[in-house]
């Protein structure tokens, strides 16, 4: 028997997939999650041989009141190399070439679009469990065509800021960095990505999965 854990924020659709995966004779659905801490409780109480994991989900709060990942790609961050982790599949509604790069970096295992047919999440499910790597083939072309982020780790970290509404002493703030700083890192990355202003930076990266 192959026990799972489902975490997604939308109720609708993980309950959907849950009644789903538990008309399978050699799956068992043992926990879910709706958010990022959520979803380590879960694996934490339930020790599932693989996680279901949504890309985009909210960060939540732990049960000591601390903040959660801030979604899928930093809870199998969290998760990797930690005793008894589970083989992680990352679904996600949208197809982005840099969504399963990092995703891959983080650990996961496999790499899926949720409209994918339910046999096939049922059979990439059995196979990460037995060790393999399984990967939309679609998104994996196009991740090649893409390829990786321009952007460094400060550069992402500053344009995920401005993502969240930040302004530039708000981010500098934050980051403990000088306005004048962090002027700069967003010039770079609006040169680097090709696009005008910082508006433009953030859908640019977006539509491509760099954040």
């Amino acid at each position: 028997m192959i026990r799972l854990v489902v975490a997604d924020d939308q109720a609708i659709l993980r309950s959907g997939l849950v009644a789903l995966l538990r008309l399978e004779r050699d799956l068992e659905v043992v926990g879910e999650a709706a958010d990022g801490a959520g979803a380590l409780a879960a694996v934490a109480e339930h020790r599932p041989d693989v996680l279901l994991l949504d890309v985009q989900m909210p960060a939540g709060t732990t049960a000591e009141g601390a903040v959660g990942p801030a979604d899928g790609i930093e809870v199998a961050e969290a998760l990797r190399g930690s005793d008894g982790a589970p083989r992680i599949i990352v679904l996600t509604t949208f197809g982005r070439a840099g969504y399963l790069r990092r995703t891959m970096e983080a650990g996961a295992h496999g790499f899926m679009v949720k409209d994918t047919p339910v046999e096939q999440l049922v059979d990439a499910v059995r196979r990460v469990h037995q060790g393999l790597r399984v990967v939309d083939p679609e998104l994996a072309a196009q991740s090649l065509a893409v390829g990786a982020s321009p952007l460094t780790a400060k550069e992402t970290e500053v344009l995920q800021a401005v993502a969240a509404g930040g302004t530039t002493a708000s981010i500098a703030q934050t980051l403990f960095l000088s306005e004048g700083t962090v002027r700069n890192h967003l010039s770079a990355v609006i040169g680097k990505l090709g696009v005008g202003n910082r508006a433009e930076a953030v859908r640019s990266a977006s539509d491509n999965g760099w954040i």
